[in-house]
């Protein structure tokens, strides 16, 4: 499938990669935007595909992990995380970066689909408590081509990296491009 969907992206649509996977990283946290469609999905697996780095993960609710669903979704890369509220979803992913030699784990700075006013501060607080550096992933659908930046770690200056990040991805367009990420956007 995903084979199909890089052939479908990248032959038949036309996209392209600019920048470069840093496969010298063994834990990083990787922020994906803009995340304004559920196609946004097969193109993140589509680009994993290509640019051959299987190993990237995302998480999902841990009721979904039924087989033979969880076969599928181990496949796909995602990684069972207890959402309710009494458990601290930050916590329990840094404990995973930190139990682990190697991670690597795509999220969206928004957190969902829909128009955001405001990034989400989960990854910035797992990417500083876990101690690990921080790649941009821009999905350009106007210019149907995924941007890469160089890795970096977060400063102490949480309203400083997150206007950083904003600063990056108002630069592009979601696939609803009325839902992407906008400089009046708060940090």
């Amino acid at each position: 499938m995903q084979q199909l969907l890089a052939w479908w992206f990248f032959t038949v649509k036309g996209w392209q990669i600019k920048g470069r996977f840093p496969f010298e990283l063994k834990k990083a946290v990787y922020i994906v935007a803009p995340h304004t469609h559920s196609t946004d999905f097969f193109l993140g697996l589509a680009v994993r595909k290509k640019m051959h780095f299987h190993f990237l993960r995302f998480l999902g609710k841990k009721e979904l992990f039924i087989p033979p669903f969880s076969w599928i979704l181990n496949y796909l890369g995602c990684y069972p995380v207890d959402r309710s509220k009494n458990n601290n979803l930050v916590d329990q992913v840094v404990k995973i970066f930190n139990e682990k030699e190697t991670f690597h784990l795509a999220l969206s700075p928004e957190g969902t689909r829909k128009k955001v006013y405001k990034l989400r501060s989960g990854f910035y607080h797992i990417a500083k408590k876990a101690n690990v550096p921080v790649v941009m992933v821009a999905m350009d659908f106007f210019n149907r081509t995924v941007v890469f930046t160089e890795p970096f770690y977060l400063s102490d200056d949480e309203h400083a990296d997150k206007r950083k990040i904003i600063d990056f991805f108002k630069n592009f367009k979601g696939f609803v491009p009325e839902y992407s990420i906008t400089a009046d956007i708060e940090c």
